[in-house]
């Protein structure tokens, strides 16, 4: 898993250098796409439930599963990227929202809250912990900021398929259900509306939007938990 999680790494921080005004997200799939075959793996998401493509790139208002077309980013978008690896039996999973150009302080204050929610959770996934303890301090995080939390989408147990037991919520109270015990592997991602946490899915069956057409914001890192703590494997 920890091979599987490297590449997806890697992929992000050569994607990194690729996001500027006037890109087309269809480029950043291509690019992606082929360095995750040139490395031996294969793009987990596409073809998964139908999807098309190696990435999903989602725009401002968009929170999750954007398909890459020819749109082409603008100064001021901000682009939640979300990306799957499977390699040698085994997935990686993470994502991050990047901003494009020089982007509104609301935005930049969005994206930072999302990626701190995503630390908060993971500094509770820690053995001896419950699941729920996870949730909790994703929820805290977030509204505490003025922001809300996405409901309708939750992160997930991963290793050998892409979606596993357990769910994660991104909201709840603590104390509650699973015990964290050293083995697991959880894919943590916090999905953050700068206004209302309703989406409604776009007529391509995939893109989900806020209702209210606000920001969305999406981090996530696939982590193992162990005796020593949270082992972040998708981070170089």
């Amino acid at each position: 898993m920890a091979e599987s999680c490297r590449i997806v790494a890697e992929v992000f921080e050569g994607i990194k250098k690729k996001i500027s005004p006037g890109v087309s997200t269809k480029e950043i799939n291509e690019f992606a796409e082929s360095y995750i075959i040139s490395r031996g793996a294969r793009p987990a998401f596409k073809g998964y439930r139908g999807y098309p493509a190696s990435v999903c790139t989602s725009i401002n208002e968009q929170v999750v599963h954007g398909i890459p077309s020819s749109q082409k980013l603008r100064e001021g978008d901000i682009i939640s990227l979300d990306i799957g690896v499977f390699y040698k039996g085994f997935y990686g999973d993470a994502a991050v929202t990047l901003p494009v150009g020089s982007v509104s302080n609301q935005a930049m204050k969005l994206i930072s809250v999302t990626e701190k929610a995503l630390e908060a959770g993971m500094e509770r996934a820690v053995a001896g912990n419950r699941l729920s303890d996870i949730s909790s301090a994703i929820q805290g995080c977030v509204e505490a900021e003025g922001f809300s939390i996405v409901r309708s989408f939750v992160g997930h147990g991963i290793g050998r398929e892409l979606h596993e037991e357990p769910q994660i919520p991104n909201f709840g109270k603590p104390g509650e259900g699973p015990e964290l015990r050293p083995g697991m592997t959880l894919a943590i991602e916090p999905m953050v509306n700068e206004g209302g946490w309703e989406v409604v899915i776009l007529n391509d069956g995939w893109t989900a939007v806020t209702k209210d057409r606000s920001l969305s914001a999406h981090f996530e890192h696939t982590v193992a938990i162990t005796k020593n703590g949270c082992n972040i494997l998708t981070k170089l």
